[in-house]
């Protein structure tokens, strides 16, 4: 192989090795519960 091949051929290993391996933070997603009120007696039904 030429010497410009095994150039070419590092480069894309380094990119792909690159962009492969690179850690990624897991994301953190807050859910809230939205709590609903209890019903309160009015007195309507008596």
């Amino acid at each position: 192989m030429s010497t410009s091949t095994k150039t070419i051929l590092a480069l894309c290993t380094v990119a792909f090795l690159a962009a492969c391996g690179a850690k990624k933070e897991p994301e953190v997603v807050y859910i809230e519960d939205v709590v609903s009120e209890e019903p309160v007696y009015t007195g309507k039904y008596k």
